[in-house]
């Protein structure tokens, strides 16, 4: 199965036609349509009814389409039944808490895959840790479900929790992250998140520091609001290419010192091990699941193209 990065997740309200029709051309890596925060109570239920002919659309450009669902009473049942039809690929489940929860969720979607004529398994959840009773709970969460692919701080909402503001430097979000990258990383999935705010779109220099920070502790991609955030997602989350040129260099050296006998190579006056060797694979895996990515959205634009 071939693996996609999820550097960028542009969210936006799926009830303003103008940021759905503008999302394929945006260059995220997935577009997430929100039935949360960003629709009012009373523009919920009309909502609902555009996410299915909202899919494709937001699809155009090879984007990977999610919808953010809201996980409330009486709100969460109906939003993943307009949600689970072909063309979805993901579920953000916001204000994560409970395993039993997604265990109950996830019975819901296999359902909905047999009778609607989905791929079984191909939609996947991503968990929005937003309290402290979330964060907490993030080792019984992340092997709740096999459908589950990542978790991440949701960082407005967790400072909300705290009884405070997002700060510049993210002070207040260096535990809570580095905690679910640590379980993500024991669980094999990704994290993802923002060591600071996702609101300030026009202090471009912060959140840049907030994607490098997040990256520091081991995260793989952010949320964002704003197509100008998705630049900075994209090379901030993408390994920079003369590192992943030295990590394939370093890959033939130790390989080829092997076969000769030895674990242990020079490679431009610095010696090549074991540790040395597995860190190049990481980064050669990340930057061959980012090439798939934009070969994706390239190939989506090309026929597009061919077709307009």
């Amino acid at each position: 199965m071939t693996t996609f990065a999820r550097r960028s997740s542009l969210i936006l309200p799926v009830n303003i036609p103008r940021f759905v029709e503008r999302a394929w051309t945006r260059g995220a890596d997935a577009v997430v349509l929100d039935l949360e925060d960003s629709v009012p109570a009373a523009e919920k239920t009309a909502a609902r009814k555009l996410v299915r002919d909202s899919m494709p659309i937001a699809a155009r450009g090879g984007a990977e389409v999610a919808v953010r669902v809201n996980n409330e009473p009486g709100l969460l049942d109906d939003d993943v039944d307009a949600a689970v039809h072909p063309g979805l690929d993901n579920l953000h489940l916001p204000k994560a808490e409970s395993a039993g929860q997604i265990r109950e969720l996830a019975a819901r979607v296999d359902r909905l895959e047999r009778a609607r004529g989905l791929p079984p398994g191909h939609i996947r959840f991503s968990l929005a840790l937003e309290t402290p009773v979330g964060v907490l709970a993030a080792r019984e969460l992340a092997t709740a479900s096999e459908r589950i692919r990542s978790m991440g701080v949701g960082v407005e909402d967790y400072c909300l929790a705290l009884g405070v503001e997002p700060s510049a430097d993210g002070i207040e979000l260096m535990y809570p992250v580095a905690h679910v990258v640590t379980v993500c990383k024991a669980a094999g999935l990704e994290a993802t998140g923002l060591v600071g705010s996702i609101a300030g779109f026009r202090d471009l220099a912060t959140f840049e520091g907030a994607a490098v920070r997040a990256r520091q502790l081991g995260c793989e991609g952010a949320g964002c609001i704003h197509p100008d955030q998705v630049v900075i997602l994209n090379r901030v989350f993408t390994p920079d290419p003369a590192k992943a040129e030295y990590a394939r260099r370093v890959v033939e050296a130790f390989e080829d010192g092997v076969r000769k006998g030895t674990a242990s190579v020079n490679l431009a006056g610095k010696m090549v091990d074991v540790p040395v060797y597995k860190r190049a694979l990481v980064i050669l895996a990340r930057a061959q699941a980012v090439a798939a990515t934009e070969a994706r959205k390239a190939a989506a634009l090309a026929r597009l193209g061919a077709t307009s």
